[in-house]
């Protein structure tokens, strides 16, 4: 497993948002350190200096690595599933272009029913 450090930036207005993170943590299990959490609820400021686009960062997952390199969408999720040993095949899978596709397409409109759902779409 990588010892790099993840810095993930979650929609913690969205309640399954919070749920996923809860359920990522103990995945993580011992491993916990190795991702640190950020809110960006009301956060435009701060993540405009970090390059992130706020209206993007609720429709996307951003996730920044220890150099400071932000992934978004499925390149995001991959530096998530590969922190854990059982899910790195599933990194692997989620890359290849037919899948990817696909589940890009899927993950946007799971993303654009819940923002409209939740009056924030």
């Amino acid at each position: 497993m990588t010892k790099a450090h993840l810095i993930v930036y979650y929609d913690g207005s969205c309640k399954s948002c919070i749920e996923d993170r809860a359920r990522y943590e103990v995945w993580l299990g011992k491993h916990i350190d190795q991702v640190s959490w950020f809110d960006i609820t009301d956060q435009e400021a701060y993540l405009m200096d970090r390059g992130i686009d706020p209206a993007r960062a609720l429709r996307v997952l951003h996730v920044e690595d220890a150099e400071g390199v932000i992934y978004r969408e499925l390149d995001a999720y991959s530096l998530l599933l590969q922190k854990i040993w059982w899910l790195r095949p599933l990194a692997w899978i989620i890359a290849l272009p037919f899948i990817r596709r696909r589940l890009s397409q899927w993950y946007r409109r799971q993303v654009d029913s819940r923002l409209a759902r939740d009056g924030r779409g």
